[in-house]
Order: C-alpha cells, then structure tokens, then sequence
C-alpha cells in the first residue's frame, strides 16, 4: 500500500510543496519588490512550472492532445526524464544560486570565484553531454553533480563567512538569504549522495528506490515549507532595498 502510494505520487507531493512555496512568494513579492528575493520568488514560481515539464513521462501518455509526442519518443530515452531534472536542477538551479548570491556578496574575489565555477559547471555539463549522453538521459552524470555540489557549498561558505567578518551577525537570523543558503545546502548535502548510489543501486533494487523517494519527499518539504515561512517572517535587508 505504502510503496504503491510513493510509486503513484512522490512526484505530486513534490509539486504540491513546490506550489505551496511558490504561492506565499507570489503573495510575499510585493514587500520584496525592490529587494534582489524577488529573483529567488521568480525561480520558485518557474521551478513549479519546470517540475511540471519535468514529470511528463507520467502524464504524456494519458492526455490524448499529446499523443503524437508521445508516438514519437515512446520506446526512446526521452520518456525516462531524467535529462531534464539534470538540466534544471543539477545545472540551471546551481546557475540560478550562484547568480542570485553574486548580487549579495560584497567581497569581489568571492564573486569572481562563483563566477569562474559557473562557468566549469557549464563547461562540464556540456563535456559530459557530449561525451556521456546515455547517462544524461537515464540517470544522473557524475561530473555535473560533483562540480553543481561543489558550486553551492561555495555559494554557503561564502555567504557565511562575510556574515561571519561582518556586523551583520548580529541580525543573520532575520535574513531570508541566510536561511536561503542553509536550506539549499542541507537539500544538497542529503540528495547529492542519493544521486550517486543511484548509479549502481537501480530501479531492480525496490527497497532503494523508495527509500530515496521518501528521502527526497521529505527533504523537498522540508526545503519548500522552510523557504515559505522565511519569506513570511523575514523582511527585505535595508542594503538592498534599491533596484538593481
């Protein structure tokens, strides 16, 4: 009952959790408006609607104005899916964060640092497409996860260490970018490992895969339910309150 349950619906419950997230920014985005969070409530809204894209393998066959897409890639690695959570998640949303992080900073080397590894994350990603395209497809390609984990825990580390040399860890509980950069780092840190063992533990091995199926549901709530309340409870820091 339980494994039928995770198998019909670890991708909805996602996207519930996703669109709970994506709403109370929406709702938050006036009081973030001149503030670089409303970039972070954009990516949230366009995560909803990517994950949607994403879990076509699930609906493509069942809704009948998609069946000539679905007679061209049926029996072909596009159904599998798993090109686009690369994409979106292991390569754009690395981009987005580093990105979104840069305009935090102050400290021009570690903008210029996250700056060069954006660049080998794209670099990689496209290598490692190019030369492994099977994996890219199926499952997860090892490169682009390592250098994408290597990327955010750049984007924490020095994000915490200007709070750490700077007066600003007086009040670093009242910011949104800082419970912006625990929460992707924990996501990361639980899901990036789950990822690899993905790799040798494959879809024959039930008792793995729903284990990480409920990983990740829990993890992606925990991640999209963390997101909600801080842009709830958090105000826009008075040093970004100019557009940019």
């Amino acid at each position: 009952m339980i494994e039928a349950f995770f198998r019909d619906n670890h991708y909805s419950l996602t996207m519930v959790f996703e669109l709970i997230a994506a709403v109370v920014g929406l709702f938050c985005l006036r009081k973030f408006r001149n503030s670089p969070a409303r970039y972070f409530i954009y990516f949230l809204a366009c995560a909803v609607i990517a994950d949607f894209i994403g879990s076509y393998p699930y609906y493509i066959d069942k809704l009948e104005w998609l069946d000539p897409i679905y007679r061209r890639i049926e029996g072909t690695m596009f159904l599998e899916g798993n090109w686009w959570a690369t994409l979106y998640w292991s390569v754009g949303a690395a981009l987005f964060y580093a990105y979104y992080f840069r305009i935090i900073l102050i400290q021009k080397r570690f903008k210029r640092m996250l700056g060069y590894v954006s660049l080998l994350l794209i670099f990689v990603s496209v290598i490692s497409i190019i030369l492994d395209w099977e994996s890219f497809m199926l499952s997860s390609v090892i490169s682009i996860e390592i250098v994408s984990f290597g990327l955010i825990v750049l984007v924490s580390f020095f994000y915490f260490l200007e709070i750490i040399n700077s007066e600003k860890i007086l009040t670093f509980y009242k910011s949104l970018n800082f419970y912006i950069a625990v929460i992707i780092l924990i996501w990361k840190l639980v899901t990036t490992p789950l990822l690899f063992y993905d790799m040798y533990l494959t879809s024959s091995d039930w008792a793995f895969v729903l284990l990480k199926w409920k990983i990740i549901i829990f993890f992606n709530m925990f991640m999209y339910l963390s997101f909600a309340v801080a842009l709830i409870a958090c105000k826009p820091e008075k040093k970004y309150l100019l557009n940019r």
